[in-house]
């Protein structure tokens, strides 16, 4: 296992901890997965289905045909869609899960599209992102290159053997790009946490702050 794959791994149990104190699952709840993977990379993979109590509450929404993913977890309703508005009525789930896919959704104006989409399809919502500035990309682990223009990041990424990482794969942001993001996609009552690694900030957490629970000892931005 290589030391990468410990961090995310680690990563991933922090930020699923904090959401278990924000949110404590209820049986009656129920659930949105917004990018579910229908091929798994690794053990951290669809982490909600796989700590959640209660998975036939939970509907996993993607781009994938959700067959391979179904057999996997055959309690768990898996819809496949196009990318843009999501199927579901107003206000049909208790909570939105989105971790780390607004990134992936295109430019700007997607990813406040996607955003709007969150908040009209769920009472709450608990949403993860990179950090653009933790000195090293997290998709790629390269160091910097994504501070560089986004042509000279396509090209180092292709020569280093990562050129599915060009083009519009991601759209990385900071603190800032995701605050205006937030508030151009029509949401108040937030709460932003910096998840810290070795004292630099990794990822943002945000969460609404309806019917959170107490606060999680991590650097919370008010």
């Amino acid at each position: 296992m290589s030391l990468a794959y410990k961090i995310s791994a680690f990563n991933r149990r922090r930020k699923w901890q904090i959401f278990l104190e924000k949110f404590p699952p209820a049986p009656d709840w129920k659930i949105l997965d917004v990018g579910f993977n229908a091929i798994e990379y690794s053990n951290t993979d669809n982490f909600l289905e796989k700590n959640y109590p209660w998975p036939e509450n939970i509907t996993a929404l993607g781009l994938d045909k959700p067959a391979q993913f179904q057999a996997r977890y055959p309690k768990v309703q898996a819809v496949q869609y196009d990318g843009g508005l999501f199927p579901f009525p107003d206000g049909a789930f208790d909570l939105v899960w989105s971790n780390a896919v607004l990134e992936h959704v295109g430019g700007r104006h997607q990813q406040i599209d996607f955003l709007r989409e969150i908040k009209r399809t769920g009472k709450r919502f608990f949403l993860t992102t990179p950090n653009r500035f933790f000195p090293v990309e997290v998709h790629t682990r390269l160091p910097f290159v994504h501070f560089l223009p986004k042509a000279w990041f396509d090209r180092i990424a292709r020569l280093a053997g990562q050129g599915w990482a060009a083009g519009d794969y991601m759209r990385l942001l900071s603190e800032k790009d995701l605050r205006a993001l937030l508030k151009q996609a029509g949401f108040d009552d937030y709460q932003i946490i910096r998840n810290h690694f070795f004292g630099l900030t990794l990822d943002f957490i945000v969460y609404s702050k309806k019917n959170s629970g107490c606060l999680y000892k991590q650097a919370i931005v008010r």
